[in-house]
């Protein structure tokens, strides 16, 4: 049994998190900015479940959410960095303020959990961070520039969390989910930005129109993905990225072989900006 802090609780794949975890006997602190709506989704939950309100830009409510764990189960093994927004528009299209809010959740509120969780995590010498990153942490897509940066930020301090913090025996992951069926593409969830430039009709416009068209429709199961979630929690062999969804697998495969293929073939540009031998 372990126990887990789970942030993004209510609804979606932060939700199918939690059932999977409560499912195969976990016990499980949950947040939302509601904590009743994670109460009414898990009735039957019992004792194994606490349900707190959290808004994750909220630092001093991150710490007290962490000590308020610790007292109510007396540990924290497992951290999901789960709470997040999407936003949608053109990179010239987003405003200043959109844009720093998605930052400030996704970027600044992941942060604000880290930072209360990892003294929690160091004094146990153990524990598992599980960072919430997408498919479009990895790959850039057009109409998806704002969000792609933050979730590119959260693959960066990740990456070197893991190596600041994998010597004192806290592992990290990055889980990649491709397009799955939750209500991500909700307008509860996704802000789109209003402001529409008539030359990225061809690309930040398909995939605003792509991203009505497909809402629930998504090949991805959330309860598959959380279940994969909570299979390789823990594990001494956790990857430190992974992609779930062959959507999401096709697309970051194709990164690499490309940004291999770029790299050799400017491979001599690279090596010829060194000083020369004296």
């Amino acid at each position: 049994m372990s126990v887990w802090l789970v942030t993004g609780a209510s609804r979606g794949l932060g939700a199918e998190i939690v059932a999977a975890a409560l499912a195969a006997g976990h016990q499980v602190a949950a947040t939302a900015r509601d904590a009743a709506a994670i109460e009414a989704r898990f009735p039957d939950a019992g004792a194994s479940l606490w349900a707190a309100s959290l808004d994750v830009t909220d630092g001093a409510r991150a710490n007290a959410v962490v000590e308020e764990t610790v007292t109510h189960f007396g540990r924290i093994d497992v951290v999901v960095n789960n709470a997040g927004r999407g936003i949608l528009g053109a990179v010239e299209e987003v405003s200043d303020e959109a844009t720093r809010a998605v930052f400030d959740t996704n970027v600044f509120g992941a942060l604000n959990v880290l930072r209360a969780v990892l003294p929690i995590l160091r004094a146990q010498r153990s524990g598992h961070v599980i960072n919430m990153s997408s498919v479009g942490g990895f790959v850039g897509g057009a109409g998806w520039g704002i969000y792609n940066s933050t979730k590119f930020a959260v693959e960066g301090f990740s990456e070197a969390l893991a190596r600041e913090a994998g010597p004192l025996g806290i592992s990290t992951t990055i889980v990649e989910p491709g397009y799955f069926r939750t209500d991500f593409l909700d307008g509860t969830s996704l802000h789109t930005e209003t402001r529409i430039i008539d030359d990225y009709a061809d690309s930040a416009g398909v995939t605003r129109r792509t991203a009505e068209a497909v809402n629930h429709d998504q090949p991805g199961d959330p309860a598959k993905a959380a279940a994969a979630i909570v299979r390789i929690a823990g594990k001494a062999d956790a990857p430190l990225r992974l992609q779930l969804g062959p959507d999401c697998y096709t697309r970051v495969s194709e990164k690499l072989s490309s940004v291999a293929a770029e790299q050799n073939r400017w491979k001599e540009v690279a090596f010829s900006t060194n000083h020369d031998p004296s």
